[in-house]
C-alpha cells in the first residue's frame, strides 16, 4: 500500500519504542488493573450513585480512545528514515517561514506529529492549518492558510531542512 505524507507519520527509533512501550502497557497491564477497579468499585453496590465505578468507566475509555490512536499511528509510523534534504516542506523537516512576505517576521517550527514534539521547537502537525498549508511546498514558495476567525494568511517558504534533533 502507498502512503501518503498526509497519513505518514515520521518518528526516530526512539519515539517509536517510546509509543509502542506505551502502547504494550495501556493493552496489558493498564487494562488489567482498570478491571480490578471497576471490579471493586461495582462491589461497592448502586451503580447510580457509585462514583468510584463512574470515575474508573471514564478512564477506562480514555485509555481505550488512547490505545487506538497509538495503534493507528504506529501502523502509518516512519522510522528512522529522515525526509529527503530537497527544500520541500513535509512532515519531519524544520520550516522557516516568512509571514506576508516580510523577512523580519520570520518563525522556525516542526513539521510534526505532538508525539514527536521536542522542547526545543516548536511543532506544528502535518494536519494543523499551517502544515496544510505548508506542506509540499518547496523553498521561495508562497502558502496560504485559514485562520480561526476565517481570514487567510500568507506566508513564503525560507528553509526547510531534516529535523536532526
Amino acid at each position: 500500500m502507498t502512503q501518503t505524507s498526509e497519513n505518514v507519520t515520521w518518528l526516530t527509533q526512539e519515539a517509536y519504542n517510546q509509543l509502542k512501550a506505551e502502547l504494550e502497557y495501556l493493552s496489558g497491564p493498564a487494562r488489567t488493573e482498570i478491571a480490578v477497579k471497576i471490579a471493586a468499585a461495582r462491589e461497592e453496590g448502586d451503580l447510580r450513585e457509585n462514583g468510584g465505578y463512574h470515575a474508573a468507566k471514564e478512564e477506562q475509555g480514555k485509555m481505550e480512545l488512547r490505545v487506538r490512536q497509538l495503534t493507528q499511528l504506529l501502523e502509518h509510523a516512519k522510522v528512522g528514515e529522515a525526509p529527503a534534504d530537497d527544500g520541500v516542506v513535509e512532515p519531519g523537516m524544520v520550516v522557516t517561514i516568512a509571514f506576508d512576505g516580510d523577512p523580519d517576521d520570520t518563525m522556525t517550527f516542526l513539521l510534526a506529529s505532538r508525539e514527536y514534539a521536542s522542547a526545543d521547537i516548536e511543532t506544528y502537525s502535518p494536519q494543523s492549518p499551517l502544515g496544510t498549508g505548508v506542506n509540499g511546498k518547496k523553498m521561495g514558495e508562497d502558502a496560504e492558510y485559514e485562520l480561526p476567525n476565517g481570514k487567510w494568511a500568507s506566508v513564503k517558504i525560507l528553509a526547510a531542512k531534516p529535523y536532526s534533533g
